[in-house]
């Protein structure tokens, strides 16, 4: 007998995938526990289109991610920081404020957590990040340290 499995069942399958199974396991485990549905038409039909949706989904958040790629790439940010008597930086400049200023910048809100610094930015210059939005879409822009 054919199912659709509503949730991953160790040795059959994982969660929305069609198996066989016999008779016996399917009226009196899966079913009973609500594990699985048979597979007719009309759930096979209702499976198919929630695939369909969630590709759907996925590519529409891919195009998302490279319009805000696009978006981001080349830009450069300014961030202002004092310094003490040897030049030195009060601190660093972190990943929250890099976010910060690319928001007042591009008007998006950005994840600080997919800012992908190389080293720790403590002194003054221009420096070149990384931000990871997507999987494997990614935008580089500049951030430049002054006083």
């Amino acid at each position: 007998m054919k199912v659709i499995l509503l949730c991953d069942v160790k040795g059959q399958g994982k969660k929305d995938q069609i198996v066989e199974v016999s008779d016996g396991y399917a009226r009196n485990f899966l079913f009973p526990q609500k594990k699985a549905v048979p597979a007719d038409a009309k759930a096979t039909s209702e499976l198919r289109s929630k695939e369909e949706s969630k590709q759907f989904k996925i590519a529409e958040e891919r195009k998302a991610a490279a319009a805000l790629a696009e978006k981001i790439n080349g830009v450069e940010i300014d961030i202002v920081i004092g310094h003490g008597q040897d030049g030195r930086l009060y601190g660093s400049v972190t990943a929250k404020d890099i976010a910060e200023e690319l928001k007042r910048r591009i008007g998006t809100d950005v994840d600080k957590r997919k800012i992908q610094l190389k080293d720790v930015i403590k002194a003054y210059g221009k420096y070149s990040v990384d931000i990871k939005i997507l999987g494997d879409i990614t935008a580089r822009f500049t951030v430049s340290v002054h006083d």
